[in-house]
């Protein structure tokens, strides 16, 4: 795929916009210039039930890579039973990405936003058995107040270095290896979908964690690593 059809469809799909005040209060790259990178993963649903992409968690399992899952609420009771195994394995991290997944939750009251995640995360507490400390927010969408709300509630607001783009259909494998470890730095926080629609990162992600390797880079959860 063309670079520039590739931009067009990353941005068309994921409809991305930050609040310009509000970027800095936005975690999107770990405070390290050593070659770590954090491997995180949005394991979200909206209306229609998502299931765990097992050919991505299978893999990380077996090599023992540190994730983190970001999981809203809808997912989550649908995977009880995978994600409490996950819960237990020590480098496997499970973090808050809101309830119910509503793409503009800036344009929600403040009420509604703690609804979202509060609920959330004793749900997760509830899978898990321990609170989750960071938040992403759903497409990416936020606003300062929107931040400030969830701050307020003692969260880190973690997003990502740059979107991966494996929710494009068409994109291959061999292209969204090619653009992530072209794209990744040290410090990078990387976005992928583990919920059936990161179409081609379940054959591509062997060879992303293989490349980053052979240049030097280490992975990490991401509490192991923010402040």
């Amino acid at each position: 795929m063309p670079t520039s059809i590739f931009r067009a469809a990353l941005q068309s799909v994921l409809g991305i916009f930050y609040a310009g005040s509000a970027w800095a209060d936005i975690v999107t790259r770990l405070p390290t210039d050593e070659p770590v990178v954090a491997l995180t993963f949005d394991a979200c649903e909206t209306k229609t039930p998502a299931f765990l992409d097992t050919k991505i968690s299978d893999y990380l399992v077996k090599e023992k890579i540190p994730f983190t899952l970001f999981v809203t609420g809808r997912f989550a009771r649908h995977n009880v039973a995978a994600l409490t195994a996950l819960s237990r394995l020590d480098f496997v991290e499970i973090e808050n990405h809101s309830l119910n997944h509503d793409n503009h939750m800036e344009r929600l009251s403040d009420e509604a936003i703690r609804h979202e995640v509060e609920d959330n995360d004793a749900l997760l507490a509830g899978i898990t058995g321990g609170h989750s400390r960071y938040f992403r927010f759903p497409a990416g969408n936020s606003s300062p107040r929107a931040i400030m709300d969830v701050e307020g509630m003692g969260y880190k607001v973690v997003h990502w270095s740059f979107a991966s783009g494996d929710p494009i259909r068409d994109l291959k494998p061999d292209e969204l290896t090619r653009w992530v470890v072209s794209k990744t730095k040290p410090g990078g926080i990387l976005v992928f979908h583990i919920n059936g629609h990161g179409w081609a990162t379940g054959e591509a992600l062997p060879g992303i964690v293989s490349q980053l390797r052979k240049r030097g880079y280490r992975f990490t959860r991401l509490d192991a690593a923010l402040p």
